[in-house]
């Protein structure tokens, strides 16, 4: 139901995020209804053009149905990532979640085309999520964009899962945010 690795869970039930008991031999039993709650109380927007669901349709540059995930508890690049998609690839559709605990949730359920992470969020920090979803053989064909506002030397620490990855500065999202996605969209239609 959430899409998530086991342990992603096990800290969510934790944390007291979701219901759960255990058993004498130490394994969770997690409230179905609990979970529910979970998912229904973190349900984030849904953003495309019309700010209404989208149908398929065609589209030459290829973004028809391209579904991409922003993983950004910040509100105002949220916006701005949602100016840029609505304005440079309007039939793709962006959806946003605003930690990295719903944003494990979101992906499985969306499976989407291209994600694009913070590093530092509250729940689950960005390169915990990118470490637990590049486990997941529904990640395979994901492209994922960092976006940070660390500067090099703060990233040192999470060089172990950002290794290969393209970044892009927060300053930078205006300039570096549309050629990213163009070039992953394409590398999409031509495989």
């Amino acid at each position: 139901m959430l899409g998530m690795a086991v342990r992603s869970v096990q800290l969510m039930v934790d944390r007291g995020e979701i219901q759960a008991w255990k058993t004498s031999g130490g394994h969770r039993r997690i409230s179905r209804q609990s979970v529910a709650q979970w998912l229904a109380s973190r349900q984030s927007t849904h953003v495309n053009s019309a700010q209404t669901p989208r149908e398929s349709t065609f589209s030459p540059d290829g973004t028809a149905d391209y579904k991409i995930l922003l993983i950004e508890d910040s509100t105002h690049f949220q916006n701005l990532v949602s100016l840029l998609v609505q304005q440079h690839f309007p039939a793709a559709s962006l959806h946003l979640a605003h930690d990295g605990i719903s944003g494990l949730a979101k992906f499985g359920q969306l499976q989407p085309d291209c994600l694009l992470v913070d590093i530092l969020l509250p729940g689950i920090d960005g390169a915990t999520l990118i470490t637990t979803l590049k486990s997941d053989p529904l990640f395979a064909n994901c492209h994922l964009v960092i976006v940070t506002g660390l500067s090099p030397e703060q990233l040192e620490p999470y060089a172990f899962a950002l290794q290969g990855l393209p970044i892009i500065h927060k300053t930078r999202i205006a300039l570096d945010l549309v050629p990213q996605l163009s070039r992953a969209i394409t590398q999409q239609a031509t495989a």
